[in-house]
């Protein structure tokens, strides 16, 4: 075998794991703005909405970090109650660390909170608006790792790859900047700015 159809092999190898990367990790495709919630968020905690100075990279996770994401995962699922912010906060959308109920997003908040303390980098931990199965607004966190993008939800406690979930993605946080946010589909989704109607 030449040496050119080696070298032509590698480069076969390396474009199809380039392409199997691309399919676990989503498509950025420009800025979108952040959901009104969130602004009112970092309003008030504008401590956990600071511009990251670390150079972003993909987290490299062992199986004992793993099995700490899962379990925060879980831990957090069974901690909050769910409910919706108009029930608790009499408000469409209010964004809040939760103590023993919440929607969706102070779900979101805590875990991003949880996986920080210990040692998880901001950047590679995501706040995520997406359509759910029925079209509605929902937030779930996504963790950026070397192996793709995997989604801690509050609707299950299994982890699974952005891909594997049903979802429709439209929107996270920037990986630079935790106030800018990137759009994860091509076209301009109509939105009322809020997440969710219900948890």
């Amino acid at each position: 075998m030449s040496l050119r159809a080696v070298l032509a092999g590698i480069m076969g190898l390396a474009l199809m794991a380039d392409a199997a990367f691309a399919a676990n990790a989503a498509t950025e495709y420009g800025k979108s703005l952040p959901p009104v919630g969130f602004v009112r968020f970092c309003v008030d905690n504008p401590a956990d909405c600071k511009s990251f100075d670390d150079k972003y990279d993909r987290l490299a996770i062992s199986p004992d970090r793993w099995k700490l994401v899962y379990q925060v995962n879980s831990y957090v699922n069974n901690k909050i109650a769910p409910v919706s912010d108009e029930d608790l906060y009499g408000e469409v959308e209010h964004w809040a660390y939760p103590t023993d109920a919440g929607d969706c997003e102070d779900y979101v908040l805590l875990k991003k909170r949880y996986l920080e303390n210990l040692g998880f980098s901001a950047e590679a931990l995501l706040i995520t608006v997406v359509l759910d199965e029925k079209g509605d607004g929902h937030a779930v966190l996504t963790i950026t790792t070397e192996d793709g993008d995997y989604i801690l939800d509050n609707r299950r406690n299994d982890l699974k790859r952005w891909n594997n979930t049903g979802y429709k993605f439209l929107k996270r946080q920037s990986h630079s900047n935790p106030l800018q946010w990137v759009a994860l589909v091509k076209q301009t989704t109509k939105s009322s700015g809020f997440v969710a109607s219900g948890n």
